[in-house]
């Protein structure tokens, strides 16, 4: 099964026929919201709204172990995550997509490992490589048949927020060489990565930080969202098409040599 995990703009996914919903509750706690299972032509979909009806819950607010541990016990094997993000660099403009390859981590406080003081094993994951390749190159071929403005790599600084950052805190995340930035991907992308299912960001440009002319908004990111919610749909059904859940599938074994 193919997991979506649906971010600022992607709240809902109309495409999807027989639909069901499934209200789970795990070790962890309620995730962020009831998981809609459904059919996308062939393909069986989940769909988990990140922020909760209604944009409910803030980045730093998300159970993402609930979140995660309810995909993975209805059986999800690939997530692809749609995120608005900042761009850091200028030639990153709003509305494009950067299909993320790296990440910074500058969260804190979050829950990032099920295997916390509850859990009797010590488990070390390699992230070296987040975003599952075999996947990010079928996004990469989704957008070029679409004919989408997009990125084929980039570093996605994960900030804590609710806040968004300082002028010279966005100068800093550029000098480290990244691209774009958000509050989400850390620690979702680490805790898949635990539970064995494949991950891919698929981040839409919404803004310029706020390093270039003027401060990042709210309203700016809601209108530049609303513009490009169909080209997310879009990019999601194209690229749903053509994924083989059994061939593309390559971080199932992340375990294998990962207890300590």
């Amino acid at each position: 099964m193919i997991g979506i995990i649906g971010g600022t703009g992607v709240y809902d996914i109309n495409m999807l026929t027989d639909v069901e919903e499934k209200v789970i509750d795990t070790p962890f706690g309620k995730p962020s919201g009831a998981v809609i299972v459904g059919n996308l032509g062939n393909k069986k979909v989940a769909f988990l709204p990140r922020h909760g009806k209604g944009h409910s819950l803030a980045p730093h607010q998300l159970n993402y172990r609930a979140n995660i541990w309810a995909l993975k016990s209805l059986g999800v094997k690939i997530i692809l995550a749609p995120c608005a993000v900042g761009s850091l660099k200028q030639e990153i403009v709003a509305g494009d997509f950067v299909f993320v390859d790296q990440f910074i981590d500058r969260t804190h406080g979050r829950e990032s490992t099920f295997y916390d003081k509850n859990n009797e094993k010590v488990c070390h994951i390699s992230m070296a490589d987040p975003c599952c390749e075999s996947v990010r190159k079928i996004l990469i071929e989704s957008a070029e048949k679409l004919g989408l403005g997009y990125h084929a790599n980039g570093v996605y600084v994960c900030i804590n927020g609710p806040r968004f950052s300082t002028c010279a805190e966005s100068k800093l995340f550029q000098s480290w060489g990244g691209d774009v930035i958000g509050m989400t991907m850390v620690p979702e992308s680490v805790l898949a990565r635990e539970a064995e299912i494949c991950y891919v960001s698929i981040a839409m440009v919404t803004d310029y930080d706020c390093w270039k002319d003027k401060p990042v908004s709210m309203g700016d990111i809601i209108k530049t969202v609303g513009e490009n919610s169909e080209k997310s749909k879009k990019l999601l059904a194209e690229i749903i098409d053509k994924i083989d859940v059994d061939r593309d599938c390559g971080c199932q074994h992340a375990l294998k040599d990962a207890f300590a």
